[in-house]
């Protein structure tokens, strides 16, 4: 099976910041599970809490929201590089920076390791595109959430759900926000596109390092995207 999976950079960094090096290498341990199983994956990295902390400060310097942008891509793909690092050949050695080095490289029969493409475009957005143009049949978002709730999960009464169609979903997060380093769960891209593709996508939490071996056997974790057939 090809999966596109999205790791929340959040993931990769302890709760003062730091780099989770222990972390990391259980996630290369994780992948290198799911390769030996016969599956191809593809690997979006998010810029994680070092990219907000970038762009809030640069925002507070006067730089243009498309400067801000161009902060997190890197910050994601340096998350990405250490990814890279982690897992050795089994990875392609370079970290993909576009959708047309993206088709070229799945065919080598390596990992493939993105971060942030473009101003303006989340790595939620990216995963998707990069699912939509590799026709993954999968699309896993790892992030820090149990999965998709009918509000927000910080209030009072939220309740997860276990399956959500394209328009709930684009209801619930409608009030994400929209600049440099405020994406939540799926942007409205990454919405549009997993809508028009009808990509199975799953959103879970990546704290727990056995779910995404789960997922690939068909077990029920997280929330999943439905799609119906004649939209």
């Amino acid at each position: 099976m090809r999966v596109v999976l999205k790791l929340g950079g959040s993931l990769l960094y302890n709760g003062k910041g730091e780099i989770n090096l222990v972390r990391i290498r259980k996630y290369s341990k994780v992948v290198t599970d799911v390769v030996g199983n016969g599956h191809e994956l593809v690997i979006v990295v998010g810029g994680g809490k070092p990219a907000r902390l970038f762009i809030s400060a640069a925002r507070d310097l006067g730089a243009t929201e498309t400067q801000c942008d161009w902060l997190g891509i890197k910050v994601a793909r340096n998350n990405a590089e250490l990814l890279c690092a982690a897992l050795g050949n089994l990875a392609y050695p370079k970290v993909v920076e576009s959708l047309d080095e993206l088709e070229t490289t799945i065919a080598q029969e390596k990992v493939v390791l993105m971060g942030g493409l473009n101003p303006g475009q989340s790595t939620n957005a990216v995963a998707a595109l990069a699912a939509e143009s590799v026709r993954a049949e999968m699309l896993l978002n790892a992030t820090n959430v149990d999965g998709v709730y009918d509000r927000n999960p910080k209030e009072a009464g939220a309740v997860k759900l276990d399956e959500v169609n394209v328009d709930q979903l684009d209801n619930i997060l409608s009030g994400s926000g929209t600049r440099a380093g405020e994406y939540k769960l799926f942007d409205p891209v990454a919405i549009r596109v997993v809508g028009r593709s009808k990509i199975p996508t799953v959103i879970f939490n990546g704290n727990d390092l056995t779910a995404v071996i789960r997922l690939l056997k068909g077990e029920k974790v997280g929330t999943r995207i439905v799609h119906h057939p004649n939209k």
